[in-house]
This record gives structure tokens, C-alpha cells and sequence, in this order.
């Protein structure tokens, strides 16, 4: 297992201007992270290869890997043309990434304001078709991609697997986010143990939740049945983030985790908590 931090972690100091995307991989292999996974949010990386260039450089230099390159896309476009410039944007992405020396890329598939099972199932075939040929693409690169759960979308265990199944390639599975399934009710330790065998990267996040009748007020977000959630240094929150672990760790996953802290509290302080809570848990589990 190699344990790093997502550069969207330390969005709050890309935005304001304190650190750049070169001084967060600094920042994550100054605080004993093994990897940094590139999110371009806080920083534009798409149609600029001399930065993937400098990201690479900086992230050698410092002793540690570039794990996995997160971009957004949609597929469920309303015309033939808009969802074959998606495609074909998601593969100069693919070019990106390959520039940068990943093997793990994640992409969306799509966002929609109906997110009920029955448009997923209207959608799925253009979603696993555009899928397909960005996964054939990469595999040029021996790059595995992959879906996220997330988006409210293609959130819930079962989609996940649903679109890896019909995708039906060795080289698309998923970025399992341990977080994200409360985002969509679901239980994060049932799903956590559904989807890990379609694990490519795993990332770890934490939540406070509260239920739809309690409204705590500013800072929160509803779930997709009206529950209140937050986001939380790793270990603070409520979910049961030792039994995750435990999961993750019992199922022989050995690849990267990455931290994602996307709270309240000041960014670097709320990473660096969070960093050494999950070492100090995944040691003593």
C-alpha cells in the first residue's frame, strides 16, 4: 500500500494563490506522502503538456509517484455530435495522462439532473459505449481507467458495477471513494466491501452526517433522500473509517490510497491530520 493525498485535498491553497500545483507535490512529500494524485481543480492541466512535464519532474525529484489523473466528462449528451467531442476530449485527456507517467486514470461518465434508476438504465448503453473505446484507447498506454462513485449518477455500488460489468474490459474498473456512498445513503462499509474487487485506486474520505429532520445549518449538503453531510478530517467523522480499513486491508489491496479532505477546517492542517490518522489506524489494524 502506498498512502498520498489528492492535489484537490489542498484546493483552498491552489485558489488563493499559496501554493501552486509544483508546491503541493512539495507539500505532500514534505509531510510523508508516497504519491500525489493530479485532480486539475484550483488549476487548469488540460491542453498544457509542459506542465505535465513539470508535474512529472517535481513528483521524481521528490521521491514519490504520480498515482492517478481525475478529470470530469459526460456522456449523456443530448446530440450524436456533443457525445463524440466528448469522447474524443476524454482522449486527449488519456494523451495527458500518459504525459504525465500514470497508470490510473479516472473519468466521469455523466452527470444528469435525473438521476432515477430508470434514466440510468436509458443511459447506460451510450455510457458504456463511450466507456469502452476511452478504455481500448488507454490501453495503448497500459493505463487503466476507470469510474468514480460519485456525481449522485453513477454513485451507488450496484451502477458501479453495472457500468464496469457492461463496459466489460481488464482495463476499466473503479476509483472506489469509501466517502461517497453516503452521498447516496448507501452504507459506506457494505459498499466498500460490494465494490473492491473492481478496485483500481482507493481513495479515503470522511463525512459528518446528520439526518434530514436535524438541519445543521450552513456548510452541509443533502444526500439524495434529504440527509445532511459534511465533509470531515479522516478519522472525525461518522463513518466507520477502522472497519473501512480493516475491509480494504483485509481484501489484499495493495495499491495507492489517496487521502481526499474536502472539510471546513483550513486545508493543510485538515490533510495533515488526516494523513496521520489513516497511518496510525491502517497500523494498528
Amino acid at each position: 500500500m502506498k498512502l498520498g493525498v489528492s492535489s484537490y485535498s489542498l484546493y483552498g491553497a491552489l485558489q488563493s494563490g499559496e501554493l501552486d500545483i509544483l508546491g503541493v507535490i512539495d507539500w505532500v512529500a514534505d509531510h510523508g506522502g508516497e504519491h500525489i494524485e493530479i485532480v486539475p481543480v484550483g488549476f487548469e492541466l488540460a491542453g498544457k503538456p509542459e506542465l505535465a512535464d513539470a508535474i512529472r519532474s517535481k513528483a521524481k525529484s521528490r521521491g514519490i509517484d504520480v498515482s492517478n489523473y481525475a478529470i470530469g466528462a459526460n456522456f449523456a449528451t443530448e446530440t450524436k455530435e456533443a457525445y463524440e467531442q466528448e469522447i474524443a476530449r476524454v482522449k486527449a485527456e488519456v494523451d495527458l495522462a500518459a504525459r504525465l507517467g500514470v497508470k490510473l486514470m479516472r473519468h466521469d461518465v455523466a452527470t444528469s439532473k435525473d438521476t432515477s434508476i430508470q434514466n440510468f438504465h436509458r443511459e447506460l448503453d451510450r455510457l458504456t459505449e463511450a466507456a469502452r473505446q476511452i478504455a481500448d484507447y488507454a490501453a495503448q498506454y497500459d493505463i487503466v481507467t476507470s469510474i468514480e462513485n460519485h456525481g449522485y449518477f453513477v454513485q451507488a455500488s450496484d451502477r458501479v458495477q453495472a457500468l464496469i460489468q457492461a463496459v466489460d474490459r481488464p482495463n476499466f474498473r473503479t476509483t472506489l471513494d469509501v466517502g461517497n456512498f453516503l452521498c447516496v445513503d448507501e452504507d459506506p462499509v457494505a459498499a466498500v466491501k460490494k465494490n473492491l474487487p473492481y478496485a483500481s485506486m482507493v481513495h479515503v474520505k470522511d463525512f459528518y452526517r446528520r439526518p434530514s429532520y436535524l438541519n445543521p445549518g450552513e456548510g452541509w449538503f443533502k444526500s439524495t433522500s434529504g440527509n445532511y453531510l459534511r465533509g470531515a478530517i479522516f478519522g472525525h467523522g461518522d463513518i466507520d473509517m477502522r472497519e473501512v480499513l480493516r475491509q480494504v486491508k483485509g481484501s489484499g489491496y495493495d495499491g495507492y490510497i489517496s487521502l481526499e479532505f474536502e472539510g471546513l477546517e483550513e486545508c493543510k492542517n485538515g490533510t495533515k491530520i488526516g494523513l496521520s490518522n489513516v497511518r496510525r489506524m491502517w497500523d494498528e489494524i
